[in-house]
């Protein structure tokens, strides 16, 4: 649980939720209903005050964490990227020891922008050119090149217009039908058509408690 800082009510409440290989979950809910603050808590990013995260049924240790953000990557709906260009923001992540002798891989990339219908040169894009919707196309490309095993997405095309939209679900799709048995995404919108597009099970959620699922 994680609690409202004057005490008074819980801002996750009993929030119970199982990540499987393959799963396609979708989180709705009115705003303030905690469902940001749900995916936050299972990124590690944010403490919560009682119950406990578990990865392949273990509890994570503090000196797990950074190996565990490697499989488990929370996608903010208003990310922030710190490099000049959008190359260099997509390279960055090789930069760090957790993921090892990981690549960068620019022809990867370069068949990604092309369902994203966007050219070569928008690797030299200044980031602080980048409207709204560009830079969550960025950090989803940054994320899902890392190929982590849970996606955690918080509204990854609300920024975007209708078309680039679809391109994003259609690329979420393909990405996780190529290692199926090896990724799960776990994606909050406020749109339902959305939903019912991406997810193969629905989680409701409202003052901190996840209320109703369906299949």
């Amino acid at each position: 649980m994680r609690l409202h800082p004057n005490r008074e009510r819980r801002l996750l409440d009993g929030a119970s939720i199982a990540i499987r290989p393959g799963d396609r979950l979708a989180v709705a809910g009115p705003s303030g209903a905690g469902k940001t603050l749900l995916l936050r808590a299972l990124a590690l990013l944010d403490a919560i005050d009682g119950g406990e995260v578990r990865w392949k049924g273990q509890g994570i240790s503090h000196d797990a964490v950074p190996g565990y953000r490697r499989h488990v990557v929370y996608l903010h709906q208003r990310p922030a990227l710190l490099a000049e260009t959008v190359e260099q923001a997509l390279r960055r992540p090789f930069s760090l020891r957790v993921h090892g002798k990981a690549r960068f891989d620019r022809s990867r990339i370069e068949q990604w922008l092309d369902d994203l219908g966007r050219d070569r040169t928008f690797f030299d894009k200044p980031v602080r050119n980048l409207s709204g919707g560009e830079m969550q196309l960025v950090a989803l490309l940054r994320a899902i090149q890392l190929d982590p095993s849970v996606l955690l997405l918080d509204e990854p095309t609300a920024a975007l217009d209708p078309a680039s939209s679809t391109a994003v679900e259609a690329l979420i799709d393909r990405w996780i039908e190529a290692d199926h048995d090896a990724r799960a995404i776990v994606w909050v919108s406020h749109d339902a058509d959305q939903t019912g597009r991406i997810a193969h099970r629905m989680l409701h959620m409202n003052a901190g408690r996840l209320e109703h699922r369906s299949e």
